[in-house]
């Protein structure tokens, strides 16, 4: 259509075609969204979840990407708000807040008044109506106590706390807002196998606090000062820090709890860690070593240089550490060629799960490969580049 020679009217009406099949495309596009989701086809595509999977996919924010993946479950439920996105009646835009509080003995009428209405009057409704769910929420006991213990003989550790209601709900608020903000990790013994629940994530969140990874200068912010990063002392035999994919035997702290070979990898090559390295005998090879974080001016540089995490399209810049392509247990240099900004989640998949990468020193692009060795790329698929099979 040679645009410019064609009168207002007729661009009015083909204007309105357009959006119709832009809405009808969007329908279809949570379709297959729902039934990736439903297949769990994130897992090895490098996500952590659906919703970070179409984040990276698209290029949305996270938070546009989640409330994408909440409306095209929410669809199926909701046939008359399907009905009205596809034949343009509702954008993609309300649709995605009329979702989160519709039902389906009043969508009829919701699909009315969120025709009128802009998006942001939707979504105002949709937080008044949330808000007043989570004002139920009781309070705990007027108790205040802390304790921990370990256990899976050593590999595991268990706190438990009871503090006054106001003090709760200061711990609560600091780790659901870091919460809010990690790379989420995932609950099953695979990076990808399943998203991590919520009371992980505050898991999470409590060790990056404790860690001091919440705060941007490297420490945690405590009673106005930096809490300096905390050191573990490890016991490792000598393979682990080698080769941790040969070790036969895992690390333990003082405190007798068990550091599998993949984790200390990833501690190795981030954390300060103090190691003492013994034989098999148990006789001392080494003495304290300290493998420190790079400098500060070094690490200046690397977010000035790679900004966030450098896993195709992810959006974190928070919660990111300099990652040793060639790792520091197995000669890599503390040095600016050598290191790469990765999130928490990214920085796991790496050590621990057999992800890799490379940075090209010529034109710094960075690489990732799959635990196969093929490589990944972000984004959606070329149709060329897709073998279907035949049934």
């Amino acid at each position: 259509m040679d645009l410019p020679s064609v009168p207002s009217e007729q661009l009015f009406a083909h204007a309105a075609d357009q959006w119709r099949q832009l809405c009808a495309a969007n329908k279809g596009l949570l379709d297959v969204i729902r039934e990736l989701d439903r297949r769990d086809a994130w897992e090895t595509e490098g996500a952590h979840d659906m919703a970070h999977w179409v984040s990276i996919a698209f290029g949305l924010s996270h938070w546009r990407a989640a409330r994408w993946v909440e409306a095209a479950e929410a669809l199926t439920l909701l046939p008359r708000v399907a009905q009205a996105l596809e034949a343009g009646e509702l954008s993609i835009y309300k649709v995605e807040e009329l979702v989160r509080f519709a039902d389906p003995d009043d969508e009829e009428a919701l699909v009315w008044w969120a025709e009128e209405v802009p998006s942001g009057a939707i979504r105002a409704e949709a937080d008044r109506r949330r808000r007043a769910d989570a004002q139920e929420v009781a309070e705990i006991e007027d108790r205040r106590e802390l304790r921990w213990w370990q256990i899976d003989e050593g590999r595991g550790f268990e706190l438990q706390a009871v503090l006054p209601a106001a003090d709760g709900q200061r711990v609560v608020d600091a780790i659901d807002r870091i919460a809010a903000e990690l790379p989420k990790q995932t609950g099953g013994s695979h990076p990808v196998q399943a998203a991590a629940s919520k009371t992980q994530l505050r898991a999470d969140a409590l060790v990056a606090l404790a860690a001091g990874d919440a705060a941007s200068s490297g420490g945690a912010v405590i009673g106005g000062t930096t809490a300096a990063r905390p050191t573990i002392l490890v016991h490792a035999p000598l393979d682990v820090l080698i080769d941790g994919e040969a070790a036969a035997q895992a690390g333990w702290t003082d405190d007798a709890a068990v550091i599998a070979p993949e984790v200390l990898q990833r501690l190795l090559c981030d954390a300060t860690v103090k190691t003492i390295v013994e034989d098999a005998t148990g006789s001392v090879l080494g003495g304290d070593r300290t493998t420190r974080f790079p400098s500060r001016a070094v690490v200046r540089r690397l977010r000035q240089r790679d900004r966030g995490c450098m896993f195709p399209n992810c959006a974190h810049g928070r919660f990111t550490q300099a990652h040793h392509i060639r790792w520091w247990s197995q000669g890599g240099s503390t040095d600016l060629d050598n290191l790469v900004l990765v999130c928490t989640f990214h920085h796991k998949l790496v050590h621990e799960h057999g992800w890799s990468l490379t940075r090209d020193g010529a034109d710094g692009v960075v690489r990732w490969f799959r635990p196969d060795g093929t490589g990944y790329r972000a984004g959606p698929r070329d149709p060329a580049d897709v073998v279907l099979e035949a049934s």
